[in-house]
């Protein structure tokens, strides 16, 4: 990586990036949690149920990673942009299947499923990025804290601040934004290692224009399904 950025500097920018991609992670798996609730009542088994998929997925994930032995920045980046689309679009997606399909629910795990597996692929890869740059131990430490610290501020973030204001498929598609926006940066962050530089920055672009345009349509598209 490139050392014209001060190490603090750069040391906070990867663990906000952490920080974000738990926060987004947490965010997706409660909108999914909040929508089945919504439109299939028993809010305990629907959280419930889509909790424990959630973590099932990102243990199978995580067991993933292994298999990923070069180009981790890149595939890294890869995997923030398939977050922001499938997570950002997750909600907008499971209304329009509730309205207009039988398979409701088979999305609704699957598309869990799918985010959880890559939100579990995630960590592992920017742990091992990391190890150029702390001790393996202090790695470890650093990237559960700044996750763990991330849940609680999603969890806090989401019914108090989120929901209230920008309803659940807006809120899906904010942190989707935010997914891209973490793809975007970490482009710079791993320049010096990432392959097709400008491929993913364009690709970045791009996705964080598309998911700003549904951002702006999500009522449309809600009271659409709604009808």
């Amino acid at each position: 990586m490139n050392s014209s950025p001060s190490r603090a500097p750069l040391h906070a920018a990867l663990f906000t990036t952490v920080l974000l991609i738990a926060a987004c992670g947490l965010v997706y798996e409660l909108v999914a949690g909040a929508l089945a609730s919504y439109l299939l009542g028993d809010s305990v088994t629907q959280f419930s149920t889509i909790i424990g998929t959630y973590l099932f997925a990102m243990g199978v994930g995580s067991w993933l990673s292994r298999f990923i032995v070069r180009g981790l920045a890149t595939r890294f980046v890869q995997i923030q942009l398939m977050v922001a689309m499938v997570g950002g679009f997750s909600s907008t997606a499971l209304f329009l299947a509730f309205a207009y399909t039988d398979g409701f629910r088979v999305l609704l795990y699957v598309t869990v499923f799918v985010i959880g597996t890559l939100v579990g692929l995630e960590i592992p890869l920017l742990m091992r990025l990391l190890k150029g740059h702390f001790d393996f131990r202090d790695v470890v430490a650093h990237v559960l804290t700044f996750d763990y610290l991330g849940a609680l501020a999603a969890s806090l973030l989401f019914p108090l601040l989120m929901l209230p204001w920008l309803g659940l498929a807006r809120t899906a598609l904010f942190f989707g934004l935010v997914n891209g926006a973490v793809a975007l940066w970490s482009c710079y962050l791993f320049r010096d290692t990432l392959g097709a530089r400008r491929l993913l920055q364009g690709a970045s672009v791009v996705i964080l224009i598309v998911l700003g345009v549904g951002m702006a349509q999500a009522e449309r598209l809600t009271r659409l399904a709604e009808s």
